[in-house]
């Protein structure tokens, strides 16, 4: 399998993900601003849920073009990820619809969490692949930024069970500090070219 199928392949999925999100957007009953009210959470939800997958597609998109050649355990590392990413819809829904109670605002910090395991299981099984001095390896560094989303999501998982609002606080940190792309792979592949002879 060449990286360009696995990309249009994620890629498709990922599209059904937002696809799926967005059905669960129910129309308002009547024209007025109160109408609007009941399904506010379920809106606040799609565009925190919509950054959330904007942000491991694009980052997603960066991951493959720093890599050379797939292998099995890239592939299945891969649909690992898309397999936590397609719970997306189910959690934001739930959460939306039950108005940020406590268990459903809780196992949205799990699926987040597991979302940022697989990744990150993703860039271990590249870097397996082409070795510890790849361009991924050296963008990638000691991945602080991975390493707080994941302990964030751990704390907001717990936060719930005292108020859900902290964590949508959380939650809503998160994808601020995601929100602005990671270029550390865009900036390495840039420095790598620039530094080619050919």
């Amino acid at each position: 399998m060449t990286k360009n199928r696995l990309e249009a392949f994620s890629d498709g999925v990922i599209a059904i993900i937002i696809t799926i999100m967005v059905l669960e957007l129910h129309i308002p009953h009547g024209t007025s601003i109160q109408a609007m009210i009941p399904v506010l959470p379920a809106i606040f939800n799609y565009v925190l849920s919509f950054v959330f997958v904007g942000v491991y597609w694009n980052n997603h998109h960066h991951l493959l073009h720093a890599m050379r050649e797939v292998s099995g355990e890239i592939m299945w590392a891969n649909l690992h990820l898309l397999f936590w990413l397609s719970l997306i819809p189910f959690v934001t829904g739930w959460m939306g619809k039950s108005h940020f109670a406590v268990v459903p605002t809780a196992m949205y910090g799990v699926v987040m969490t597991m979302c940022a395991l697989a990744y990150v299981l993703v860039q271990m099984a590249i870097i397996r692949r082409q070795g510890g001095d790849s361009i991924l390896a050296g963008a990638i560094g000691r991945d602080r930024k991975g390493k707080f989303s994941i302990g964030a999501y751990l704390t907001a998982i717990a936060a719930a069970f005292v108020s859900p609002w902290i964590s949508i606080a959380i939650y809503i940190l998160v994808a601020a500090i995601w929100f602005i792309p990671d270029r550390r792979i865009e900036h390495a592949l840039e420095s790598r070219a620039d530094n080619d002879p050919d």
